[in-house]
Formats: C-alpha cells, sequence, structure tokens
C-alpha cells in the first residue's frame, strides 16, 4: 500500500531494551533464530477504572516493521555494548535481518477493544519478532491509553461539546505531546493548540490568549491608531461608551487588551475574563466589546473561564449574556457567545459540572488528558504463545498473568438488536462462530462462567496488516491495509463505540464486557495447563 514515512527519528531497531539483543544472541547461538514465532499483544484490564479500550497506534507500528533494517552505524553501536566475546557471525546476522519474513494481524485502528484479547499477533522468526517486542509496545501503549482517555472525555462532556487539547506545556516531553494531540483528535477532541501536532497530522488549531496579554495593558494609553481600527472604524470610542454602560468601574487595562485583540482577530475573538475579576469586569469588558464587534458587522465568538467555580460562573455569564442581548436589542447574543472552561478540566470535572448543571460549550484540556493522570500506563504485554507450532503458555500463581496459548483469532458476536454480546477468541483454523447458530461461549479460566450464544453475526477482528512476502516466498509491498485519514479514523471511532450498551461505556460502576473462548480453545487450554503445571506432592 505504498511506503510510509517515518516522522519520529527515534524510532529504529535501536529503540528497543539491552535483554532484547542478549535475547537475539542466545537464540543466534542456538540456533533458534529462525524458528517460527507466534506472539501476542493484549492487556489484562482496562484503564481508569473503565471497562473499555480504544486501540491505536497500529500505523506506527506498521512504519516501524517497514523501515525495520539495522544500519551499519547501528551494528557498531551494537558492538560496543555486548560482552566481547560474542562471535562476528551475530553481528552479520544482525546486519542482514528484516521483517520481510513476518506477518501481523490486528485490531484496525480505533477499534474498541477489551482485556485479554489479541489485539495484534505477530509471526515469523523467533530472533527478528523478539526485537520487535519493546518497541512494538511503545507505539501502542501510549496512543490507546491516550486515546482512550480522549474517548472518555468525549462520553463525559456529550457529542455537542467542543474538545481542545491544550497539553503541550505540560506533556512528557515533546514526542508525549505530539503523540498526545494524535491520540486526543482520534479519540474525540476537535482541536489541538500544538502547531507541530497541526502541521504533521493536518488537525485543527485552536487557541486565543493568555493572562500575560492581558496583563501587558495598562490603559488605553497603550492604544494606538492602529490597535484600535477595524476596517476604517475606530472601535475604541464605542467599546467605552458600552463599558460606561454595562459597568464603568471594570479594568481599564483589561478593556485596552480586549479591544486590541478584537482588532486583530475580529472574526475569531475570545476573551480570557479572570484575569482582574470575572463577574465585575472581565465579563463586562468581553460584552463591550462584543456589542463594539456588532456595530461593525463582526461577531465575537465567546469568553474563557480559567478559574473560579466553573458552574456558578458559566451560569452567570450566559444570564449576563442574556440580560444584555436584551437590554442592546441583539437576541442572537444570548445563545451564539460561547463559554470555554479551562481550570484544571479532568473527566470528574465534567461529570460534576453535568451534575451542577452549567453553560460550558467548551473545555480547553490539558495536563489531566495529555499526561493521563488517573493511570500513566495501560500496561500492554507481548508474549509468546506458539513456537514451531506447538503452543506456549505463561504460568503463574496469579490467574490473571495466564496466557492464552496457541495462535488465535477473535470475533465480535453481535445479536439481534445490532448489539454486542461479548468478543470470542478461537483456535486459529478453527470453524469462525456462524450466524444464526447456538455456541457455547466460556470464562478462559472460569469453567463456571459460561453462556450459550446465538449471534446475527460474527464479525472477525483482526485483519492482516503486514505481510513481507506471499505464502510461496515471494516478496510483496508489506502493508496490506490503506491508512486511513484521521478524519477517518475518528469515524471509525466513534462508529465503534456508539453501538456499544451504554452500560458497558458509563464512567462508573460500568457492566464488564464478556471476553470468551470457544469450547475447543478452552479444553485445549485446561489440557495445556493440567500437563505443564507441575503437580505437588504431600507426605
Amino acid at each position: 500500500m505504498g511506503h510510509l514515512p517515518q516522522r519520529n527519528a527515534y524510532v529504529t531497531p535501536l529503540l528497543t531494551d539491552y535483554y532484547e539483543i542478549m535475547m537475539a544472541y542466545s537464540y543466534f547461538k542456538c540456533g533458534r533464530s529462525d524458528d517460527r514465532a507466534v506472539f501476542e499483544v493484549f492487556f489484562r484490564s482496562n484503564p481508569f477504572r473503565g471497562e473499555y479500550t480504544i486501540f491505536a497506534g497500529l500505523e506506527e507500528v506498521l512504519k516501524y516493521v517497514q523501515s525495520f533494517k539495522l544500519s551499519k552505524e547501528d551494528i557498531a553501536y551494537v558492538r560496543t555494548i555486548v560482552p566481547s566475546h560474542i562471535e562476528d557471525a551475530f553481528f552479520e546476522y544482525l546486519s542482514e535481518i528484516d521483517c520481510s519474513r513476518v506477518r501481523i494481524r490486528a485490531m484496525l485502528e480505533g477499534s474498541i477493544c477489551f482485556p485479554r484479547e489479541p489485539l495484534m499477533i505477530i509471526e515469523g522468526p523467533l530472533g527478528v519478532c523478539q526485537l520487535l517486542e519493546s518497541t512494538v509496545l511503545n507505539l501502542l501503549n501510549f496512543p490507546s491509553l491516550m486515546a482512550t482517555n480522549a474517548c472518555r472525555f468525549r462520553m463525559a462532556a456529550g457529542p455537542d461539546k467542543i474538545l481542545v487539547e491544550a497539553g503541550l506545556r505540560q506533556a512528557q516531553g515533546p514526542d508525549g505531546a505530539v503523540s498526545a494531540s494524535r491520540y486526543a483528535y482520534i479519540g474525540g477532541f476537535d482541536f489541538t493548540s500544538n502547531i507541530t501536532a497541526a502541521n504533521l497530522y493536518d488537525i485543527p488549531l485552536n487557541g486565543s490568549f493568555s493572562h500575560a496579554f492581558v496583563s501587558s495593558f495598562s490603559g488605553i494609553e497603550d492604544l494606538t491608531a492602529e490597535s484600535t481600527t477595524i476596517e476604517g472604524t475606530d472601535i475604541l470610542p464605542i467599546a467605552l461608551r458600552y463599558r460606561n454602560q454595562l459597568n464603568k468601574d471594570s479594568n481599564i487595562g483589561e478593556l485596552a487588551a480586549f479591544v486590541c485583540y478584537a482588532v486583530s482577530f475580529p472574526q475569531n475573538f475570545v476573551a480570557l475574563v479572570d484575569t482582574y475579576d470575572t463577574l465585575r469586569s472581565g465579563i463586562p469588558n468581553f460584552l463591550a466589546v462584543a456589542l463594539t464587534l456588532e456595530q461593525v458587522g463582526k461577531r465575537a465568538v465567546g469568553i474563557r473561564l480559567d478559574s473560579g467555580d466553573i458552574a456558578y460562573l458559566s451560569r452567570c455569564a450566559r444570564q449576563m449574556f442574556a440580560k444584555t442581548a436584551s437590554a442592546f436589542n441583539k437576541p442572537e447574543l444570548a445563545t451564539a457567545l460561547k463559554i470555554c472552561a479551562s481550570n484544571n478540566i479532568n473527566e470528574d470535572v465534567i461529570n460534576s459540572l453535568n451534575e451542577q448543571g452549567h453553560e460550558v460549550d467548551i473545555f480547553l484540556v490539558g495536563t489531566h488528558l495529555v499526561t493521563c493522570q488517573k493511570q500513566p500506563s495501560l500496561g500492554m504485554v507481548y508474549k509468546l504463545t506458539e513456537l514451531n507450532n506447538k503452543p506456549r503458555m505463561k504460568l503463574s500463581q496469579d490467574i490473571g498473568k495466564l496466557t492464552i496459548p496457541g495462535n488465535k483469532e477473535v470475533y465480535r458476536l453481535i445479536g439481534k438488536d445490532d448489539v454486542p454480546l461479548l468478543d470470542m477468541i478461537i483456535r486459529k483454523g478453527e470453524t469462525a462462530p456462524l450466524a444464526n447458530r447456538r455456541i457455547l461461549a466460556q470464562h478462559p479460566f472460569d469453567g463456571k462462567k459460561r453462556v450459550f450464544v446465538t449471534p446475527k453475526i460474527a464479525i472477525p477482528l483482526l485483519t492482516l496488516v503486514w505481510s513481507g512476502s506471499r505464502d510461496d516466498g515471494e516478496s510483496v509491498d508489506g502493508i496490506r491495509i490503506k491508512m486511513p485519514s484521521l478524519e477517518k479514523l475518528r469515524a471509525f471511532r466513534d462508529a465503534q463505540v456508539s453501538i456499544m450498551r451504554e452500560d458497558h461505556l458509563r464512567s462508573l460502576n460500568a457492566t464488564p464486557y464478556k471476553v470468551s473462548v470457544s469450547t475447543s480453545l478452552y479444553t485445549f487450554l485446561h489440557d495445556l495447563w493440567n500437563r505443564v503445571v507441575p503437580i505437588p506432592e504431600l507426605s
């Protein structure tokens, strides 16, 4: 499907953990580098105490495997960090490997997904697949966490509110900031304030001004003729007249700042109104300038609240808009003017505002979004599930850390109301669930948890997204899907979420979504478990 440009210079084969190189050498030393391996990417629990996750980062993984090739400089560096006894043949091996013999099946980016089910299955030579582990997890973990966080903000705010991501200054470095912008947009945000992200990914930009801009003006003496004129009309006298009618005691420097900004951006005037006093100065000064813009044929956008009781202040602001609109015979201003909130907004704040009642139209979110403060990591893992057609299983005294062995497929079973009933994991090669045919779905580890289900349709969730060669060995262009635009990813994510039951998506006490296995996989899993678990002996 064409070559994808790699935008991040850090994403190379050396973006890996040291032990991956050490294992790769040991595989090589034992003659196992070309053993056929199947690795699986999954997570064990949903983030943010919720019951769903949005899968993201697939495109970055495909860029990585497409360009996976150690350079001479890479290999020269590896020589300096590994023990000196490692023979030259290993470095020759490293110089030759790529992903031409690797196959990847994955969920599509933007898919809603759940614990334990395979999100990505990577098949190929053991040595190469091992070297992919750390980077693949890096390219999937934060994107999926970030997209899920953004989706939760969208669910809390509702479909009609505008969401602006503005976390650049608080993000974990420039890479974290740009990634956060991209995956917040996929997750449901409408704008970013990050210009680099907008440039790279064509995300719409949004922003106005800070308190520094307001406090930089002491009074009208700071204004020049050029800074008060719109299309030949000096708006300062008009704004001063309106100020005298609304509140002649408002801060005059704040009014000067608003006039200057409105002249600079007459079609995009959003005023930060809490620098001095929100209700007695900021909003009256904003309304004075908004009425002035109306008089010269322009329309202000609204205000931004950055401190205080947002629910109360937003209601007061809307009342002041309505009162002013009525007093000056501008009825459309009552609802046309927007109210933006940016005061340390998080998901809980939005839910609380919804309970209190508020008039906020736009949420500008920074720290809590881009740093995922509720949960800093998703915890995706990359586990070996098959080697040379033989199943592999990780054992643990903690049931939650057991892996489901073998190569697998995943299906979403849709019920008669076109709502997903559960996801079913089956063995690769097993007959897929059939429409209108009753099937037994079982919990993978608890035999008492089972249910019969008759799906209206069974949708396969894993798609072949990368194959460096055909089954006959002939080389092909590795990427097997067309990369959708961010707009299409947003639409796909929205469609995925929209068909889920509301109780699976709610922010508190959500109902867990069932991820089950087929009878065949259940039996296969437990037979293997019984064979490989040592039996203790008491005496």
